[in-house]
């Protein structure tokens, strides 16, 4: 068998790591990695069991499963396939390209210092100036996976980022204190919104209801979540599933820097 193996085979061998590295990265980002380690499993006992064993039986059995297989995973898991099929056409994947040719063939010159400006700073300063006050809020960014099911839950805003907004919203006797702002689109898109609640046991019961809706909505969306605690005045980040607690302003402000309303 090693006898016949070829540059061809060794080509091949190599393009299906690097599908499969790009693919695990892929899922790992849209909160599916263990889905794709699942599926790479079950695939690596069938081929075991069938090919390498030649197991009849449990190969017929494996093989059954595997004819129906993506079938089932589309049925269990379209929520979780949605997200990483959005991922993968997301502009963001080719948002380096295209910054590329803008501008080195059309001459545009990178705004990402005006973005910085206009949208980041903003959001820094509101947050930090109601951790102080221990003003309770929870802000989210919208990314590839549109929000606009969440934004009708609340009242449309549709206005400019704006840090002093941003604290009036969540003012203790603002209306819209106790439900999430979306911002899209460069802009504040919604206030008092209803996001989905998360029910992961990992989570400290210390934190409270703006800590679980912001994780809930980190593991529906791609969105970045902010939160600032109404007891203690610290800031967390929920992005990609993962909930960080104790974040500082700089490491805020650096998250905020490598997201994109555009």
């Amino acid at each position: 068998m090693l006898q016949n193996f070829g540059i061809k085979d060794a080509l091949d061998v190599l393009l299906v790591a690097t599908l499969l590295f790009w693919l695990y990265r892929l899922m790992k980002q849209s909160g599916t990695k263990n889905i794709f380690i699942g599926v790479l499993a079950f695939i690596g006992v069938w081929l075991v069991t069938s090919e390498i064993l030649g197991m009849r039986l449990t190969g017929t059995i494996l093989d059954k499963f595997m004819s129906i297989g993506l079938l089932v995973l589309v049925i269990l898991f379209q929520e979780q396939i949605k997200r990483f099929l959005e991922e993968i056409g997301s502009n963001q994947r080719w948002r380096g390209l295209r910054q590329f040719f803008r501008r080195h063939l059309e001459g545009i010159q990178d705004d990402s210092e005006e973005r910085h400006h206009r949208w980041v700073l903003p959001i820094v300063y509101a947050v930090m100036n109601m951790a102080r006050s221990r003003t309770g809020a929870l802000i989210v960014i919208e990314q590839v996976v549109s929000l606009d099911a969440y934004e009708k839950t609340g009242d449309i805003i549709d206005a400019k980022i704006n840090t002093r907004l941003l604290e009036n919203i969540f003012f203790k006797n603002s209306p819209l204190h106790d439900g999430a702002t979306i911002i899209a689109h460069d802009r504040i898109a919604a206030a008092g919104c209803i996001l989905p609640v998360s029910h992961d046991s990992s989570i400290p019961r210390s934190l409270g209801l703006r800590h679980r809706s912001a994780l809930g909505i980190a593991q529906a969306t791609d969105a970045l979540a902010i939160v600032v605690s109404e007891e203690t005045g610290g800031i967390s980040i929920a992005h990609r599933g993962v909930l960080s607690t104790h974040v500082s302003t700089a490491e805020l402000e650096r998250r905020l820097t490598h997201l994109n309303l555009d």
